[in-house]
This record gives structure tokens, sequence and C-alpha cells, in this order.
């Protein structure tokens, strides 16, 4: 089910930090409290594969998440012991030393799970017994949550389909220029391309003078 258009739910999520403080993390409040947006992405598990690739694009586009007053937080359901010792494992050697934003520790899937992105299903036997099936970590999964705390895009990738980070970008801009202009972004919108107003004849005279 969609939380496109919901508030983020309001918890508390134990996180680490960078240099190895345990921090209490609410996104909700992140958004909220210092009004700016947040973007949370999900990876399936630490000290794996398609994973680090992903924090360390995240981290590179840093500046640029920051210049849209934008926070971004990594999230999966490892501890933050084994989250702190991958934050002190070199890039060489398949770890992600050099980001810098904090990382939830959802060890008991509490949030996970009422965003429904973990990958467990309950099955019964012949007999009736439940038994579980799955892999039991997240997909990645990434959220886009503005000033009021309301969730403005979502999307699920399955685990070996790793993300393009500048999309995310793109999806600010847009929602940013909805924000302060009013107008809606067509297909392919890029910051410095020509927006609509909400209403047919906009829409028309955009299909009139522009090909995607």
């Amino acid at each position: 089910m969609s939380l496109v258009g919901k508030k983020f739910p309001n918890i508390s999520i134990d996180a680490m930090s960078e240099m190895g403080d345990d921090l209490k993390i609410n996104i909700l409040e992140e958004a909220t409290k210092n009004h700016q947006k947040v973007l949370l992405f999900w990876y399936p598990k630490d000290f794996t594969f398609v994973c680090p690739t992903e924090l360390h694009a995240f981290q590179e586009a840093l500046p640029e998440f920051e210049k849209r007053n934008t926070k971004v937080i990594g999230a999966s359901c490892d501890t933050n012991e084994v989250h702190f010792a991958w934050l002190n494992t070199a890039r060489d050697q398949g770890g992600i030393e050099g980001v810098t934003y904090p990382i939830l520790a959802d060890t008991h899937r509490q949030l996970a799970n009422i965003l429904g992105i973990v990958d467990q299903e309950f099955e019964f036997d012949e007999e009736g017994n439940e038994f579980f099936t799955g892999s039991n970590v997240t997909y990645r999964a990434t959220y886009l949550v503005d000033e009021t705390g309301k969730i403005f895009h979502e999307s699920v990738n399955d685990m070996p389909l790793g993300r393009n980070v500048k999309e995310y970008l793109r999806l600010i801009d847009a929602y940013t220029h909805v924000q302060k202009f009013g107008e809606v972004c067509p297909a392919n919108w890029e910051e410095g391309k020509d927006a609509m107003k909400a209403d047919r004849q906009s829409t028309a005279e955009y299909l009139a003078t522009h090909k995607n």
C-alpha cells in the first residue's frame, strides 16, 4: 500500500553516526522541526555487494542534497555495532569509510514493517503450522519527505537493482518548483525547463511546443 501523500510514521529508531555515536532518529521530526526535506533510503544489509556502491553514491552527492535543504539518512536492519564496523572498513575493502550521514539500525524491524518493505512471508504447512520464508531484510526502498512530514515520493527496488541518485535530486527539484510556483512538472522535467499550469489549456500549449 502506497504511503505517498501521508505523514511519515512518527517513530524513533536507533541510528549510528560516522563518529560512532548511538543516536535516536525520528524522520518525521527531522523534517518538521528542522524545516527540511529528508531522503531516507533503505538497503538490504551491511557488508554486501550493491549496497556500498549506493552508500558511496549518496555520499558523493551529499553537497547537492544539502544545497536543496535535504537531509540524507541511510537505513537497514543491521545493528549499530555492525554499522560502525562497516563505517571503519576501507572503500577498497568493500567498506563505507568516508560516509558522513547517519544510518538507522532498525534491528527489530519496527519501522521497516510499518513501511511494508521487508522481504518476509508467513506460510502454513499441511498440518497448519506457520513457518517463515524470505530473507528478512529490506528491499531498496526510498522515501522523500517534505517539510511538513508528508511523503511525496516512494520507490522500491528489488535487491539486485541499484538506484540512480540523480533521479532523487531531480524529484526534489521538481517538488520544490511545485511548492514555489504552484505549477506541475511534465515528464522528464529538469531544473530550468518549462513547467505547466494544472489546466487543459496549459497542457495543450505545452504539448504543441515540446517533445519529450
